[in-house]
């Protein structure tokens, strides 16, 4: 048939309604998630001693950064539908945020460090990235493959602070990337069986053959009616994975920490904080064993606070 007669155009137009269709849902789903975002900025529980000690304009402004970084993190975890396309758009709301603009309340909470105080919001395009990765990667081979992993997921989180902060130097995002990713894999450490249910492993494959912990035993651990059923050595073999990945992760929070000594005033309790909170979870990650797949592990506040005005005391040098 002729277009003339229009029936060629019936398809095509269908088409395109279901494209707009699919399009007005991310629209619609990204706007709740970006209110639900918006409404827990104020919890901050990333950053309990930041929230405490930074003037309010710098509080508002960490609490964009961790509204916008759950939004990305909810698209690539949880958004029904297509995840990519869903990231796609938010890679389209960052840029229109570095234009000073904004159409969600996650986003609309930074367009004043954008408009009046410089910040750069590109890193959060990382952040994007890593959730692309999570759509197709599952495993990772080596520590240094979760490491390329945690430089797109939790790296650029720690580049925002510093230019929130007005302190973004070539060596203190060094030492930064190095606490960001340590916090990344104490995470991990933390939601080992978290994961395990949405069907990743964060614990490097070299590891778990290093300790001869097969994934069915991490996927028992992970299922409190299962649990009971694994043996005492595969508990031990499974400690002694976790213990060791935390050593890894303590190596680069220490290496990260003289971060601490360059950086003023009540910026240096905030680095301080992140740093002994890191260290607080490795702590309860070590002390709970292979119950750390079963059970959350979470840091003890007097063990933060230790770690805390150890880091302040010692401007992170040891």
């Amino acid at each position: 048939m002729s277009s003339l007669d229009g029936a060629p155009d019936a398809p095509q137009t269908a088409g395109r309604e279901a494209r707009v269709s699919r399009t007005a849902d991310r629209e619609t789903w990204l706007a709740q998630a970006s209110a639900a975002a918006f409404a827990r900025r104020a919890k901050l529980e990333n950053f309990p001693v930041a929230s405490r000690v930074l003037s309010p304009m710098l509080r508002a402004d960490l609490g964009g950064v961790y509204a916008v970084a759950r939004l990305v993190d909810e698209a690539g975890d949880a958004a029904p539908g297509d995840r990519l396309a869903l990231l796609d758009d938010l890679d389209v709301e960052i840029d229109r945020l570095a234009e000073g603009e904004s159409r969600f309340p996650a986003f609309g909470m930074l367009v004043p460090a954008v408009r009046e105080r410089g910040l750069d919001p590109s890193p959060f395009h990382g952040l994007v990235q890593a959730n692309r990765l999570d759509q197709s990667v599952s495993r990772y081979e080596t520590f240094e493959d979760l490491r390329g992993y945690c430089r797109l997921s939790a790296d650029p989180v720690g580049r925002l602070v510093l230019d929130l902060f007005g302190l973004l130097t070539p060596e203190r995002v060094r030492l930064s990337d190095q606490i960001c990713t340590a916090l990344q894999i104490a995470e991990h450490l933390q939601d080992v069986g978290e994961d395990f249910a949405a069907g990743r492993i964060y614990l490097p494959q070299e590891s778990l053959a290093r300790f001869e912990v097969a994934e069915a035993t991490i996927g028992a651990l992970a299922d409190s009616l299962t649990a009971t059923v694994v043996t005492a050595a595969e508990r031990a073999r499974v400690s002694g994975l976790l213990v060791a990945e935390a050593r890894r992760a303590r190596g680069l929070m220490r290496a990260g920490a003289p971060l601490v000594g360059l950086v003023p005033g009540r910026m240096r309790v905030a680095i301080a904080g992140f740093v002994g909170g890191g260290q607080a979870a490795l702590d309860a990650v070590v002390s709970a064993g292979s119950s750390a797949v079963t059970t959350t592990p979470r840091a003890r506040p007097t063990r933060l606070l230790r770690h805390l005005v150890t880091a302040l005391v010692t401007g992170g040098r040891r």
